[in-house]
């Protein structure tokens, strides 16, 4: 082995990762995410802001909407997608035991993945039964 190898840790050693072989990835990832939130986020918050007063039925009908339901479902894709991804740097770089680490990854990705498809089914609960 050559001197810049033993630099590395065994881990990244085992992976093959080294500078920008996998976290160019994860931060263009959430960029991209930051971004597209933008948009989905001003457009949510105008709609939610003109529904203010409307019954319940009114606001399933709007979920309803193909475009609408469409549009939620893009905004909370991207939402738990970059929260995700946030929330496994700040666990990457803050938590120090390996256990810990693993533990916690595994149940932000399990509960990012739940909440995101309970969201989802609903959108599409509302669409397709208010048709």
């Amino acid at each position: 082995m050559n001197d810049q190898s033993n630099l590395r840790s065994p881990l990244g050693r085992v992976r093959g990762l080294g500078s920008a072989k996998d976290g160019t990835h994860h931060w263009w990832a959430q960029r991209l995410t930051a971004l597209a939130l933008i948009p989905l986020t001003i457009w949510f918050v105008g709609a939610v802001v003109s529904l203010i007063g409307a019954d319940h039925a009114a606001v399933a009908a709007w979920i309803a909407s193909p475009v609408v339901a469409g549009l939620l479902i893009l905004l909370i894709v991207a939402t738990f997608y970059h929260a995700a991804l946030g929330l496994q740097v700040v666990i990457e770089d803050y938590v120090h035991g390996e256990g810990a680490k693993i533990a916690l990854l595994l149940f932000v990705k399990a509960l990012t993945i739940v909440l995101s498809l309970s969201a989802v089914l609903s959108v599409l609960t509302l669409l397709f039964t208010r048709a």
